[in-house]
């Protein structure tokens, strides 16, 4: 696969597929077949096996995005984003941290901002925050609070995909009905398209 993702590719493929899965683990890496999904979201490893697990990732022809905050070894500065563009064949990756979101963009990686939905406060600056790291796509946490994503995805003006707490299919119809173009999960009962 020589495409490289960009927003509009990843429109495209979260409308052929909504849901992404989020690997955790060799197992679950193993079963990723088992997903129609193009999208990965890594969010094991650490830095001596995230290259190996890109890699096997992309021989199965799907991007992969790295949620670098939960990759052993690695810190919170820019640094790591230049470790992963180096030494891995990484599309993108997942952060919480702006510095970490600004570098990707520098060095033309794939972006995505996740946010931890826990108050009216972090509500009221993820506004601000994405305007000033400019992420690809932003990820809104838990899934379930479809009211909140709706209101977000009106103000952000950014591809919007849904994470955390999916239970079932009707956390995955809401939030797609609130307009995230996509949910991510680690629930592998969810896998399917």
């Amino acid at each position: 696969m020589n495409r490289r993702i960009n927003k509009d590719l990843f429109l495209e493929l979260t409308g052929e597929c909504p849901v992404i899965p989020e690997i955790k683990n060799e197992e679950w890496l193993e079963k990723l077949s088992e997903s129609e999904s193009r999208i990965v979201y890594i969010l094991f490893g650490d830095i001596c096996t995230i290259p190996d697990i890109v890699a096997r990732v992309k021989a199965m022809g799907r991007f992969a995005l790295v949620h670098v905050d939960l990759i052993d070894g690695l810190s919170p500065k820019a640094i790591s984003v230049d470790f992963i563009k180096r030494y891995t064949q990484a599309d993108g990756i997942i952060s919480t941290k702006p510095v970490l979101i600004k570098r990707a963009n520098e060095l033309g990686l794939f972006s995505v901002q996740r946010f931890f939905m826990t108050d009216g406060l972090t509500y009221w600056n993820i506004e601000r925050y994405v305007k000033q790291c400019d992420p690809d796509v932003v990820e809104l946490m838990p899934a379930g609070l479809s009211k909140v994503i709706k209101y977000l995805v009106d103000q952000i003006n950014r591809p919007v995909v849904a994470s955390g707490l999916t239970q079932d299919n009707e956390d995955i119809i809401g939030a797609l009905s609130a307009g995230a173009i996509a949910v991510a999960t680690t629930n592998r009962d969810l896998w399917e398209c």
